[in-house]
């Protein structure tokens, strides 16, 4: 859900070799979704069942023009500035990737936001994402970087977030992003955000180190509504190199 993209587009490592689509965001979706009911996240509750301490309450809050306000929870708030014309113009203030599915669900891992795209679904959803682990080495007390991947999949319903982050103004930012090795310059964490965005609701991500072996997944189980909506989940995260397995229960609650 760290976006789904991430909702905010943060650090990127690198400037990645573009594909040549010309479709947008919107495109993409529509095309994977068809007609989708246009709903806005209100809150989503996280309730961690080994500890209280990583309970969670994320909310968000809507001008009366329907633009999105506000997201926090509860300790850090970003805030969404709008000019004249109601374009998205600045967002102020911490909490950036409180609608990352990483984010959500403590996993050690920030694929979706540093990653590289290695390999899409046929709806353009990213498959495969290679990124990039700093570790100390204690014998030459050094850091070196190693190289991971993550495995996504996704449930066969459109990305619930999308209109949410429509009302913030960040779909019109990622419409705007060229994928056609267009020579105009381009601001490369948008371009990585874009790249990263997916159509349908990632429910799987399997995160494997160098040598293939898995290290770390997350599975999420969706309970939906008539129009494809969550309305719950339990999430199970599993640390195979620790042997550790974390369970939580997430609601959401939508704007009447």
């Amino acid at each position: 859900m760290k976006n789904q993209k991430s909702l905010i587009i943060l650090l990127s490592l690198s400037i990645f070799t573009l594909s040549c689509s010309e479709d947008s965001v919107t495109d993409e979706f529509d095309n994977a979704n068809g007609n989708v009911q246009e709903k806005l996240i209100e809150s989503i509750s996280i309730i961690s069942a080994q500890d209280s301490q990583e309970n969670k309450n994320i909310s968000l809050s809507y001008t009366s023009g329907g633009l999105l306000n506000t997201i926090s929870d509860g300790v850090e708030t970003s805030i969404f500035v709008y000019d004249d014309n109601d374009n998205l113009s600045n967002i102020t203030g911490g909490g950036n990737d409180n609608l990352n599915i990483e984010e959500l669900y403590e996993s050690p891992y920030d694929a979706f936001e540093t990653g590289e795209v290695i390999q899409y679904d046929d709806n353009g959803n990213p498959k495969e994402i290679e990124f990039y682990e700093e570790e100390y080495d204690y014998n030459t007390d050094s850091y070196y970087t190693k190289i991971y991947t993550a495995e996504i999949s996704y449930d066969n319903t459109h990305n619930p977030y999308f209109y949410t982050l429509e009302a913030g103004g960040i779909i019109e930012v990622l419409d705007d992003v060229q994928l056609n090795f267009s020579l105009n310059p381009q601001i490369p964490e948008i371009v990585q955000a874009r790249l990263l965005f997916p159509v349908n609701n990632p429910s799987q991500l399997i995160y494997k180190n160098e040598e293939g072996e898995i290290i770390h997944t997350i599975n999420v189980n969706y309970s939906y509504d008539n129009e494809n909506y969550p309305t719950s989940a339990t999430v199970t995260a599993v640390s195979v190199q620790d042997s550790e397995q974390s369970t939580y229960s997430a609601i959401y609650q939508y704007v009447d």
